[in-house]
């Protein structure tokens, strides 16, 4: 019997299932978050503390990124091949620093701000009698070589051979008024017009004593030597912007050659030279890189006006000599080389070598283009100021000698020429030509630096001739008039200005004798 096979129909076949079809029920993106946390409680707690850290961090102010000012890096070129902009970098207003650094703790390559900067006005009005108005707070040393000298902040020198040394306390106000009426008495662009400082007087009687306006560039530099030889620099002092503007203009009056100045009249190396003198001490004293080059070709220019084998006169390399621009040129040229500028120093055995020749061996007498001749006079005021009544040239003899660094042990000249000019010691007499701050002012820093009983006997006439002759009222107060033998040169400015750095002596070098 055969067996029938039946045939298969698949549709029969019917499949039972407990799970649910893919197509037949489709979870949201929320449901399968909801059930993966519930299977990780962890994962909510962290999305919750990402969240928080988000939110607080919106709630944040926003700070823009800070803006970097630009950065003026002076290059200074060496000397003589330097090239000098064309014009002084405009003044900007820094921030004020409630309280300076000493200059020590200021590295000079973090100082990248042109220093000659306009500081932000200073109120001038205090008066300055009080002791504590001097930059020196004990009159310590001020040794650096030269007219200006200076020291930091609270009368800490950083340059020179000077160790503390006290001075009397009644010179302080005589300073403290001379450098008051000097900074109340300064044009805005910096200089002092020999001629036209009355300008700047309040109500009342207006001050007299005009000078000569050609020596606006040799009176700008007496009246900046006086304010750093009280400590005030560019950096540090009451009177920093005075010093800052007073630099800037010298600096800006400087040609091509170095000459600070035009060559006008036969006393314009005069001018050059004291205006030499304080922009190298502002550079040295403040260490300025952005001055340090005008310093430079300032010095240049003196250099190369000396003539071959000699000293100077009143042109460069003229053939002429004498011992009173010679004495200007030998102090910026010694305070140059103190400040590490270049300095030929065949120059100063040149200058030693002059004034031996026109010294008088007995008296130690210094000649001013020969031995045995007096002091240079105007034509029309050699009566008025007879040279018998002065002996400027051995003052200044005396104290070139000493900054050259001979001593009375190895010259005896110096002893000798010391007592020759206290034959003729400070005496303020308006009747007699007796008048000569020019003489005052070399010989109070020679008989310093000598010391001893001549110092002593110098320094008795000088400060009756000076302490009592201040002006005391009105407009004046604080100058001297200009009565004496160079008065009508510089006028009031110099008078002034001369007579206050004569009273800086006092603490502005260590004398060599104790």
């Amino acid at each position: 019997m055969k067996h029938q096979h039946k045939i298969f129909d698949p549709t029969r076949i019917v499949i039972t299932q407990e799970h649910e079809k893919p197509w037949e029920h489709n979870p949201s993106f929320d449901e399968m978050m909801a059930e993966q946390l519930r299977h990780a409680p962890w994962i909510a707690m962290s999305i919750l503390f990402h969240a928080l850290i988000i939110v607080i961090l919106m709630s944040l102010p926003r700070k823009s990124a800070p803006v970097h000012s630009a950065v003026a890096v002076t290059v200074i070129p060496e000397p003589p091949t330097e090239e000098i902009p064309d014009e002084i970098p405009p003044e900007e207003i820094p921030p004020e620093d409630p309280k300076e650094v000493e200059p020590e703790l200021t590295p000079i390559a973090d100082l990248e701000q042109d220093d000659l900067d306009q500081d932000p006005s200073e109120d001038l009005s205090d008066e300055l009698d009080s002791p504590a108005d001097s930059r020196f707070d004990s009159f310590q040393d001020n040794p650096v070589i030269g007219t200006g000298g200076g020291a930091g902040p609270n009368g800490h020198g950083g340059h020179g051979r000077g160790s503390p040394r006290g001075a009397p306390a009644h010179i302080k106000p005589p300073i403290g008024r001379g450098l008051r009426w000097l900074a109340d008495h300064q044009d805005e662009d910096g200089k002092w017009d020999a001629d036209g400082f009355m300008k700047h007087d309040i109500a009342g009687t207006p001050c007299t004593g005009p000078g000569n306006p050609i020596h606006d560039i040799g009176v700008t530099g007496l009246a900046m030597l006086a304010f750093l030889g009280d400590g005030h620099n560019l950096r540090f002092g009451k009177y920093r912007s005075n010093v800052r503007r007073a630099a800037r203009y010298l600096k800006s009056q400087m040609d091509d050659d170095g000459l600070i100045g035009e060559a006008n009249g036969n006393h314009y190396m005069y001018d050059h030279a004291i205006a030499a003198i304080a922009l190298i001490e502002a550079t040295g004293l403040s260490q300025s890189r952005v001055l340090r080059p005008y310093a430079q070709k300032a010095v240049n220019y003196i250099q190369r006006a000396r003539n071959p084998y000699k000293v100077w006169r009143y042109y460069p390399r003229d053939g002429e000599n004498d011992s009173s621009i010679t004495g200007w040129m030998v102090m910026a040229l010694k305070s140059a080389k103190d400040f590490d500028l270049q300095v030929d120093s065949k120059a100063f055995d040149y200058a030693r070598a002059w004034y031996d020749e026109v010294t008088d061996a007995s008296t130690g007498q210094v000649g001013y283009t020969q031995r045995g001749e007096g002091s240079a006079r105007e034509p029309l005021l050699v009566k008025r100021f007879p040279t018998d009544k002065t002996e400027a040239m051995t003052a200044t003899g005396l104290l070139i000698r000493i900054f050259l660094g001979d001593t009375p042990k190895d010259s005896p000249i110096l002893l000798q020429a010391a007592d020759t000019m206290l034959k003729r010691p400070p005496i303020w007499n308006e009747n007699d030509g007796s008048i000569d701050l020019y003489y005052w002012y070399y010989g109070t820093y020679a008989m310093f630096q000598l010391g001893g009983r001549r110092w002593k006997q110098w320094k008795k006439h000088l400060e009756p001739a000076l302490l009592q002759t201040q002006g005391h009222k009105g407009n004046s107060k604080g100058s001297w008039d200009p009565l004496g033998a160079w008065g009508e040169s510089g006028g009031r400015v110099y008078s002034t200005a001369l007579a206050i750095l004569t009273l800086e002596a006092y603490f502005k070098y260590s004398p060599l004798l104790r």
